[in-house]
């Protein structure tokens, strides 16, 4: 058999096919392999680094049995420290949390866009982001909220409020 024929031939065509499929499944595979580590080692580290970034500022460890764990690719309260390029976050669990900002951070305040610098303590906000290997929130999107009620007007399930 000559070899422009078997490079032409039905036979070539379904080899090159079975080994493109091989190749596309080990990447498949492999991506869904890295997905597991990143999973399994997010959730180590963050046991690990629990303490530093959730109970340093605090005194004691918080209850896990009467309240849900801890998500972590957000949060949404006040601004409780800002120590650029770090802000701790006192959730309306009463929970802080510790969120990294980068040059990729986008902050707004309605439709306008702030600078890390233009943030201050209190503020209410909601940070949406992805959780990194030290159990820290990577913020990709802040979103500064307008100021809560009085405290004469709020009700009695509102986050800040002294009632509950």
């Amino acid at each position: 058999m000559d070899l422009n024929n078997f490079f032409q031939s039905k036979t070539f065509v379904k080899i090159i096919f079975a080994i493109l499929g091989i190749i596309i499944l080990l990447f498949v595979f492999k991506a869904g392999m890295m997905v597991g580590f990143l999973k399994a080692n997010f959730s180590c580290r963050w046991g690990e680094n629990y303490y530093k970034n959730f109970v340093g500022q605090r005194n004691g460890i918080r209850n896990f049995f009467d309240k849900n764990f801890i998500g972590p690719h957000g949060v949404s309260g006040s601004i409780m420290d800002i120590n650029l390029p770090v802000l701790t976050i006192k959730g309306f669990d009463n929970i802080e949390k510790m969120v990294l900002l980068n040059e990729e951070t986008l902050i707004r305040r309605f439709e306008e866009t702030l600078k890390p610098e233009e943030l201050k303590i209190n503020d209410v906000v909601t940070i949406i982001g992805a959780p990194n290997s030290e159990g820290q929130i990577e913020a990709k999107f802040i979103r500064v909220l307008p100021e809560p009620p009085p405290k004469s007007f709020s009700s009695k399930g509102f986050p800040f409020s002294d009632n509950h």
